[in-house]
């Protein structure tokens, strides 16, 4: 077991907030727990309570257990392979399906389903991310690459980092997204108070983010569905840049507005679209995925609200 010792320097501040400022690598909820476990002690007497009141001088301190051994087992669950081959494959991963196993996430995964339906996965993401070469949020869905050895894994891992592996993705936008397109470049990090979120930070404090954007339909001044194109692959990118355009993604519960007037258990973000070279034939390849059912049902109740004709979105009806 591991121990910190921390000394508050301020007056006032909840327990929880100062040990977010203190200890970068947890979140909020990690933190949380550890608390509520009563492994945080104040001046050495053990407390629970997250709202605990820190004042100057106090002492506290965190013990850390040893952390959970988790090893991802095959599962009978039932995924949609868009394509495979003895290199890769191509999963179309529904919305609220974590990717893989870790604290919290042991079963029901897309790594435990991968398990059971290929044959091989590459063995570079560990046991625990067998074949997962790049992640989309557990309430996003869409397509993501698998790669089933370790020579493919690279190849793809490698595109992604030179951005020749190209991902379109579509959103419902919350109001009128006034500006046809552009290009959002910000710099993205752990937001500096709520470890559980992202956030636009300023100039030298986050990872370069750059997502490009396009107008496709609107609906009214309430609701416009963008076209998404990722340049880089920062966690909760599109959600955090839709809300650093003041358009979150509809749904979306960490980024989106706290009253939701649509009952889709998630973001309606969507990853249509994967561009890819081949890692052995170098074959330029291409995949989409039509919009889950709950996507297309906001999408036609909005059309008929509306009177906007979805025709020239009919590809993305499959």
């Amino acid at each position: 077991m591991e121990t910190r010792l921390f000394i508050a320097e301020e007056n006032k501040k909840r327990l929880d907030v100062f040990l977010s400022e203190q200890t970068e690598e947890f979140t909020r909820s990690r933190l949380k727990k550890l608390i509520g476990d009563g492994n945080v002690f104040i001046n050495g007497k053990q407390t629970d309570k997250a709202s605990a009141e820190i004042r100057v001088g106090d002492c506290v301190r965190v013990d850390i257990p040893e952390a959970a051994e988790y090893t991802a087992k095959a599962e009978n669950i039932p995924i949609e392979l868009v394509y495979e081959d003895s290199d890769f494959a191509v999963v179309n991963k529904p919305q609220g399906m974590t990717v893989h196993v870790g604290n919290g996430n042991e079963s029901g995964t897309l790594v435990n389903a991968l398990l059971y339906a290929l044959d091989s996965l590459s063995g570079i993401g560990g046991v625990l991310r067998p074949g997962i070469v790049h992640r989309i949020d557990k309430d996003t869905s869409g397509l993501l690459v698998v790669a089933k050895n370790d020579k493919a894994h690279v190849s793809l891992a490698e595109q992604i980092a030179e951005k020749t592996c190209h991902r379109t993705y579509y959103a419902l936008l919350e109001g009128n997204l006034k500006k046809d397109s552009g290009r959002i470049v910000t710099e993205i990090g752990r937001h500096p108070t709520d470890r559980l979120k992202m956030a636009v930070l300023p100039e030298g404090k986050g990872k370069i983010a750059i997502t490009d954007f396009e107008s496709v339909l609107h609906f009214g001044g309430d609701y416009t569905l963008c076209r998404f194109v990722l340049q880089t692959g920062r966690t909760h990118q599109i959600r955090v840049h839709a809300k650093h355009l003041g358009h979150p993604v509809v749904g979306d519960p960490i980024y989106g507005y706290k009253k939701q007037k649509w009952n889709v258990n998630g973001q309606l973000l969507h990853a249509q679209k994967l561009e890819l070279t081949h890692p052995s034939s170098g074959e330029r390849m291409t995949f989409t995925a039509p919009l889950p059912p709950v996507f297309l049902e906001v999408l036609q109740k909005l059309s008929r609200q509306y009177g906007v004709d979805l025709t020239e979105i009919g590809d993305l009806f499959g």
